[in-house]
């Protein structure tokens, strides 16, 4: 079920092979173990075709091609199988490069790209070389049944830097020869009768040392009949079982590749940490995104802050896997309210603000979430919550939510020292109203480190500390 990556996650650069592979077979009857055997053998076909020297890989957004099966041939002549990998970038076109681009140009793309990802397409040869023979045409009347899909193969391996393609693309065909081991097994365990449930590879990236791994599940099987698979896959990599790795929404996304729903994801992460003391940083553990004013066609200037704050709760739980629901919107939100009793039925529509204890409320409601609620009588105590907070990024990991006065904002972490007891605040404002442009956020300060100053030292504060499910 899993393949794991040996080779640093933070190093070197990421070969990824894509590519349809057709499956077809006939069964000429409904014995379990008769039609098992079909498909197998189907299987070690496909792994044939994978080591033959019909196995072709097409470099994305270039025009090289690799013959890997015939000692790396590529059609660049400077391509050579000693070639490292990472200079394979010098011959991929970039969108902001014009198709004739020299290849200096690319080199300082390269160089100044944050991800490391050459694509690779996978193909076979449908024309072999030598004398052509006469067709032969032939036909059969039988009963059977004609299994017909496609597999969506997808494979990684992390290189190092001074490795070769020679050396690569065979790893490459390993991992591929396994993947293929892995969705038979997959195949087989969840075969319906004559039905085939296609086999789905993910990838996840997991804490240091162990790096990237790519499971393979059965599409169309929810999460929730998959936590024994879980169970396992935890145990056989010595993983803790109180924090989801292998949920689908745990799969890794790679740098090169945009997210669809437009929000911006952990804008925080390009701040630098600010420097204290003998002080450490805590930080909010895993992805959300950033929900502010006026997005979602939705105008809530003036009245909406904690309604985005939750938003961005909400978006934590689902992307770390906890539930797999949408992230409210402000009517859902006002009707969840309504639906506890919290609210009357007029609130729902309404442009009414909401606070930490109605955050709190809509957590337990909409998510399962239970949260603790910490009371500040004056924004100057807050300097002196720095042990409670730190403990909650630690344990919980999750952000809070934090309302006081007319003003709620979300915080993302905290900067401590114990010994001198200063503190910093990670907030992320949801008061924002411009573009989904992360340099912009945080140079504007929209995220941003800020100090004990930045509360009303005579407000009294309501924290919402979302608690995580301890669950797989």
């Amino acid at each position: 079920m899993v393949v794991a990556d040996s080779h640093s996650s933070d190093t070197g650069t990421i070969l990824r092979v894509r590519g349809p592979l057709e499956f077809k077979c006939h069964l000429d009857s409904t014995d379990a173990r008769l039609m098992h055997k079909v498909i197998s053998r189907t299987f070690e076909m496909l792994q044939s075709q994978v080591k033959s020297e019909s196995c072709v890989l097409s470099v994305c957004d270039s025009a090289v091609i690799v013959w890997p099966n015939r000692g790396v041939y590529t059609t660049h002549e400077e391509i050579t199988p000693h070639t490292l990998c990472e200079d394979i970038h010098q011959w991929i076109q970039s969108d902001k490069q014009e198709a004739a681009g020299k290849r200096s140009a690319k080199k300082k793309s390269k160089k100044s790209s944050a991800a490391s990802v050459i694509n690779l397409r996978l193909m076979m040869e449908a024309t072999k070389t030598g004398p052509l023979s006469a067709p032969i045409l032939s036909r059969t009347v039988q009963k059977s049944h004609f299994l017909s899909t496609t597999l969506p193969v997808d494979c990684v391996v992390r290189t190092t830097v001074n490795e070769t393609i020679k050396d690569a693309f065979e790893r490459l065909l390993e991992v591929l020869t396994h993947q293929l081991c892995e969705m038979e097994k997959v195949t087989l365990q969840h075969m319906k009768g004559t039905t085939l449930l296609v086999p789905e590879p993910l990838h996840f990236l997991l804490p240091e040392p162990k790096g990237l791994v790519t499971v393979v599940y059965p599409a169309g099987v929810p999460d929730s009949q998959l936590e024994t698979q879980r169970k396992e896959l935890h145990q056989q990599l010595e993983l803790p079982d109180d924090w989801p790795y292998f949920r689908r929404a745990n799969a890794y996304h790679f740098p090169n590749e945009p997210y669809k729903d437009g929000y911006l994801r952990n804008p925080h992460l390009v701040l630098t940490h600010p420097t204290l003391d003998n002080g450490k940083v805590y930080l909010v553990q895993g992805i959300y995104s950033y929900h502010h004013y006026m997005q979602d066609h939705m105008d809530d200037n003036g009245w909406g802050c904690a309604y985005r704050s939750l938003q961005t709760i909400c978006s934590w739980f689902q992307q770390q896997g906890y539930v797999e629901r949408a992230v409210p919107t402000h009517k859902e939100i006002q009707q969840a309210l309504a639906d506890v009793g919290d609210k009357p039925g007029s609130f729902v529509g309404s442009r009414q603000w909401i606070g930490s204890i109605e955050v709190q409320a809509v957590l337990n409601q909409l998510l399962g979430v239970t949260s603790k609620i910490m009371f500040v009588s004056q924004g100057s105590e807050l300097a002196s919550k720095g042990r409670e907070l730190t403990n909650h990024f630690l344990t919980e990991g999750t952000p809070i939510m934090i309302g006081g006065g007319v003003l709620a904002h979300t915080i993302l972490g905290v900067a401590w020292s114990e010994t001198s007891g200063q503190i910093r605040y990670l907030i992320l404002d949801p008061h924002y109203t411009g573009a989904e442009d992360s340099q912009v956020i945080a140079d504007k300060g929209w995220c941003g480190w800020k100090g004990a100053d930045f509360w009303d030292q005579t407000a009294y504060y309501n924290l919402c500390l979302p608690q995580r499910p301890k669950i797989i």
